[in-house]
């Protein structure tokens, strides 16, 4: 699929996607998301990718949706049309995805820095959901996600006021899990994903799959996903490599099986 929207690259065992819009400040429409949700689709399906960076320009991230795209829209349009839904996919990727945010992350933007598995920011990002200037609210999981990050009483400030959270308030809400200079954030989250590169992959997944549980679900169902996915591990080749490995004092080597 030729690609008008993002930019792909491959380095190691890491799959790099950046939005490409910059005269929009990659402004999320419809075609970003599509070209967006196949890249992951064919990222996921590549048994020589481990996992998968996001990234935008050094000034935005994507500093929203495109409103554009939806200031002609009615009731029915958005509401039978359905058309912020295909957004969800992107949180579908089996394979961990990490946003490495510059500049802006705002409305839809950070929304998709949220819908990764783990967020690096620049110095310079600034996070917000500023749909309330618009005269609507957030719309795909700004309300859902950021109230579970940052806590009900920020996560209400943020979505009734528009107020940015910068970088160092981001990492101290739990929004990111580490801010970085700007001039190393790609190359940071690109060796990030290659240190989940050298785990055995199906662990990871089932890693992946249990903290999304606890993310979405009770304590009592997450405790019992947990125990069936640790014991499941039991069943690989490579669990009883790690564990030979630290007994013999070496680093393991995976064969993802």
């Amino acid at each position: 699929m030729a690609y008008e929207t993002i930019l792909l690259e491959t380095r190691g065992h890491v799959g790099v996607v950046q939005l490409n819009r910059p005269k929009a400040l990659n402004a999320l429409n419809a075609q970003v998301i599509a070209e967006l949700t196949e890249a992951l689709n064919t990222y996921d399906a590549n048994p020589q990718i481990a996992a998968v960076v996001i990234t935008g320009s050094d000034k935005a991230f994507a500093a929203g949706a495109d409103i554009k795209e939806m200031a002609e829209k009615d009731y029915i349009d958005a509401s039978v049309g359905n058309f912020i839904a295909p957004w969800q996919a992107i949180a579908r990727a089996r394979k961990p995805v990490i946003a490495a945010v510059a500049g802006y992350a705002l409305g839809g933007g950070c929304e998709l820095a949220m819908m990764c598995d783990i967020i690096l920011c620049a110095d310079n990002a600034k996070f917000g959901q500023p749909e309330i200037n618009l005269g609507t609210i957030p719309g795909a999981g700004g309300t859902q996600r950021l109230a579970r990050v940052v806590g009900k009483s920020k996560a209400m400030e943020m979505v009734l006021t528009g107020r940015m959270l910068d970088a160092a308030e981001a990492e101290r809400s739990n929004l990111v899990a580490r801010v970085v200079p700007l001039e190393n954030l790609v190359d940071e989250a690109v060796k990030l994903g290659q240190v989940i590169g050298d785990k055995s992959k199906p662990v990871v997944g089932m890693a992946k799959q249990a903290v999304n549980v606890a993310y979405e679900t009770t304590l009592e169902t997450g405790l019992q996903v947990e125990r069936q996915l640790f014991y499941a591990t039991f069943a690989t080749e490579d669990r009883r490599e790690g564990m030979a490995a630290f007994g013999e004092k070496r680093s393991p080597e995976f064969q993802d099986r």
